[in-house]
């Protein structure tokens, strides 16, 4: 059993939790997901299955979203399941205001990532030392914020941005609520998430663990191919006694004019044989003399 699955994580549980569940559904040790979601968000949640565990980090990594800010309100941890610091009604903040700062917030961007989060600082993830009372100074990242769209505004006294945003890997969608609120000279805060897409999956081709139980009790649930989210790579074609050799473990020089060009030194490729079989992923190499090399890397069969 080797392929991936669509999952649509709900509210209330982690990432770990949704593995654990789809290891009891389908009776099998080796699962694990990609890109983890909080508790507090739904959407995509990649999952691997069986062999297809060892591709999981060579996804792509773009994100989209659908998140609600809310102005007036300061967190602990730049959400509502954090406790409330702040909260000072703003109805004077409006929508050109909003638009007027979000260009800011688009391209490269630099943000501080909140303090309850599982980047490791000194060996400690920052929920852990959060938790335990320590103020540390978390670094800065440096992320991609592709496209930021404007989806519903909500007036009162304490406005709420609906907004789509697509971005890569490592965005903190909470720490752009909290710099939008200080962009506009208060606070605010993520009231709702939804990841809509992950590393190739969709939200509108996903399914519920309740829907995939469903499928398993009459027989018809179905993996999704190994290599379905892996079209962001190229493709390497192997004749059979090539592919006979790579799934034995063996690299070898290779001259074929469709590797990359000899200047490159590395480069990642979802690899088949002559039959269209998906054999896995090859890593081309070249050395000094610039000759290149296919070096096997996570061979399925």
């Amino acid at each position: 059993m080797t392929g991936f699955i669509n999952l649509y994580k709900p509210i209330g549980v982690t990432s770990h939790d949704c593995v654990a569940k789809i290891r009891k559904l389908l009776r099998i040790k080796k699962v694990g997901h990609g890109g983890t979601l909080d508790p507090a968000a739904t959407g995509v949640l990649p999952i691997g299955v069986g062999k297809a565990t060892r591709l999981l980090s060579y996804l792509c990594h773009d994100k989209a979203y659908r998140a609600t800010v809310q102005f007036g309100i300061a967190t602990t941890s730049d959400d509502l399941e954090g406790e409330i610091v702040t909260q000072t009604p703003v109805p004077d903040v409006d929508l050109a205001t909003i638009k007027a700062i979000l260009p800011k917030f688009q391209g490269t961007i630099q943000q501080i990532p909140p303090k309850y989060s599982a980047i490791q600082v000194g060996g400690k993830r920052l929920y852990e030392l959060a938790r335990a009372g320590k103020d540390v100074e978390v670094p800065l990242r440096t992320v991609e914020v592709y496209n930021i769209e404007i989806l519903n505004w909500e007036p009162g006294k304490y406005p709420k941005l609906e907004i789509a945003i697509a971005c890569g890997s490592g965005t903190y969608v909470r720490s752009i609520a909290r710099d939008l609120g200080m962009a506009a000279n208060t606070v605010a805060t993520l009231a709702g998430l939804e990841r809509t897409q992950s590393s190739g999956f969709h939200f509108d081709s996903s399914i519920t663990l309740s829907e995939m139980e469903s499928q398993i009790e009459r027989g018809v649930f179905q993996l999704l191919p190994p290599d379905f989210p892996l079209c962001h790579l190229p493709l390497l074609h192997l004749d059979m006694e090539k592919a006979r050799r790579w799934c034995n473990g063996q690299r070898f020089a290779d001259t074929s004019s469709q590797l990359v060009a000899k200047d490159v030194e590395a480069i990642t490729m979802r690899t088949y044989d002559e039959e269209e079989r998906f054999l896995g992923i090859s890593q081309i190499i070249a050395n000094r003399d610039r000759q290149q090399f296919i070096i096997p890397k996570v061979v399925l069969g």
